[in-house]
């Protein structure tokens, strides 16, 4: 194998820019349709079901010793063939079935003492192509999974999107302290405009310079992608639509109930959060960067906090929005009618945030019949998805068309048991792949049919940058005068002024939402860990 070169790209990331033209090897063996020839040698893949797979393909060198909490380097080439047959190792995630033995758990959303998940990996950067048979030129979607997840997980299985003719790609990106942190000395460490903090977005970044890179040697169009995503993957895709380094590396994204509007710290007082982390770990706040790279990471409080990159970042998410300053291109957004299941069980966290929401908010909801539990369900609904969802939509209407949807579809044998569509209930409706992400359970028509008709939605969109639905009314572009979205529930059907008292007031106090949000932050920097 010819001795590969590299250059540092328009990224700043060190993105491989490998010689080696990109094709699919000759049809003269049996199993040569799996073999491809990407940048950094030749993969062997796996038939399923009509499809081809292609699993843990590095995409950046591991993040490990002198490269944990740095920019993604090149994937390092091999000689011969690599078996792309099995699932690459998640990164590091917080165990949630052990939250508990958390220690300390602070609202702003830092765990103290809170293992990792035995099964996560720092050396862990890897993605997933999942293609049909014949593809040429097809559209490509790079789906986002939410927090906790991983790219092996059923429930992003992308074997019905690739038997519809789209390229599907998964991966897994740094995640919590591994994928965001910061300190005085990585700062004095790092070179000029390289990014600094948000190790999480540059993977992502480097995943879809990846694609680009390589994705028409498995059958997809590089110039036809659509990035999309879940909860705090759906959140990670509207940051990217702020990032100007993410311009033309993909032209289309979905968001399914991601947050929308944010305030965060700044890296100075990310750096301050860092000290704090550090210091749990036995480390003085003079701690050079190769302690900081020898602590287990087990060691330190997993911190799951907003933070802006200036390198990355121009401005804040929120307030590039505003400033109608994010990258224009085709939006599918929306959230779940029982998005409020994020909330968790009754408990403290419902009473105060109902304490918090203003007087105006409240008495928006006045006329719907809840309960103390239920108007904190349907709050925490509002303020974090589904009002940013759509002034996200106020916000881009004007350009490239956004579409907006609200799912509430509840199969029938849980209707009259749930108060909704919960969060994230969407993902075996956008995948069609209810027999990978319920094994075992008895799927009836009714919910085949509304899989179906998710599910073309999304691959519409994939296709064209307009999502057409099978069976459902023409779903029109989203415009703040008519204020109209998709329901996709046990029918679909476009609704006008949808919850409008309810969104309209959220929408009105979400400058004291973001108050609220810094006034906890304000009080993390002040009391510390």
């Amino acid at each position: 194998m010819n001795k590969k070169q590299y250059s540092c790209r328009r990224l700043g990331l060190c993105i491989g820019a490998g010689l080696v033209s990109l094709s699919a090897l000759g049809t003269a063996g049996a199993d040569d349709d799996v073999k491809v020839r990407v940048k950094t040698g030749i993969l062997v893949g796996a038939h399923e079901a009509g499809i081809r797979t292609f699993k843990n393909i590095p995409f950046a060198a591991p993040p490990v010793g002198s490269r944990r909490w740095a920019p993604p380097e090149p994937p390092l080439p091999w000689d011969g063939e690599r078996a792309a047959d099995t699932f690459g190792s998640p990164c590091a995630q917080l165990d949630v079935s052990r939250m508990s033995q958390a220690r300390k758990v602070l609202p702003a959303g830092i765990w103290i003492g809170a293992p990792l998940m035995v099964s996560g990996r720092e050396d862990c950067l890897s993605l997933n192509v999942w293609t049909p048979e014949k593809a040429r030129n097809a559209p490509v979607m790079v789906y986002f999974y939410g927090a906790g997840g991983s790219a092996d997980m059923p429930y992003w299985n992308g074997a019905a999107f690739a038997r519809d003719g789209i390229v599907f790609v998964n991966f897994n990106y740094r995640y919590l302290t591994q994928g965001r942190f910061a300190h005085p000395a990585l700062t004095k460490a790092a070179k000029p405009d390289q990014p600094l903090s948000r190790f999480d977005t540059m993977d992502q970044l480097a995943a879809l310079q990846w694609v680009h890179d390589n994705i028409s040697a498995f059958g997809g169009d590089p110039q036809n992608v659509t990035i999309a995503g879940v909860s705090a993957g759906g959140a990670a895709v509207l940051q990217l639509l702020t990032v100007p380094r993410a311009k033309g590396l993909f032209h289309k994204a979905a968001v399914e109930s991601g947050v929308g509007w944010w305030t965060g710290l700044s890296q100075a007082e990310f750096e301050e959060v860092g000290v704090l982390a550090a210091a749990h770990a036995g480390l003085s706040r003079t701690a050079t960067v190769e302690q900081l790279r020898a602590t287990p990471l087990d060691a330190l409080p997993q911190l799951g906090l907003w933070s802006w990159d200036d390198r990355l970042f121009p401005l804040p998410p929120t307030e590039a929005f505003a400033a109608g300053r994010a990258l224009d291109v085709p939006l599918l957004i929306g959230w779940n009618s029982f998005d409020g299941s994020s909330l968790g069980s009754p408990g403290p966290s419902h009473a105060k945030l109902i304490a918090r929401m203003p007087r105006s908010v409240l008495s928006a909801y006045k006329g719907e019949d809840h309960s103390q539990e239920d108007l904190a369900y349907a709050l925490w609904t509002d303020v974090h998805v589904a009002a940013p969802a759509r002034w996200i939509a106020r916000q881009t209407a004007s350009g490239a068309p956004t579409y907006l949807y609200y799912f509430s579809y509840v199969p029938p044998d849980q209707r009259g048991k749930v108060r909704g569509a919960a969060h994230a209930s969407e993902l075996p409706f956008v995948f069609d792949n209810w027999e990978k992400a319920a094994p075992g359970r008895e799927i009836g028509n009714d919910v085949r049919a509304a899989a179906k008709r998710m599910h073309s939605c999304w691959v519409s969109f994939a296709r064209s940058g307009k999502p057409s639905c099978q069976g459902a009314p023409a779903w029109p572009r989203y415009r703040p005068q008519d204020d109209r979205l998709m329901e996709l529930g046990a029918t679909a059907q476009v609704r006008q002024n949808f919850r409008k008292a309810q969104l309209d007031a959220q929408e009105a106090a979400m400058q004291d939402d973001l108050a609220a949000q810094r006034q906890e932050l304000d009080q993390l920097l002040k009391d510390g860990f």
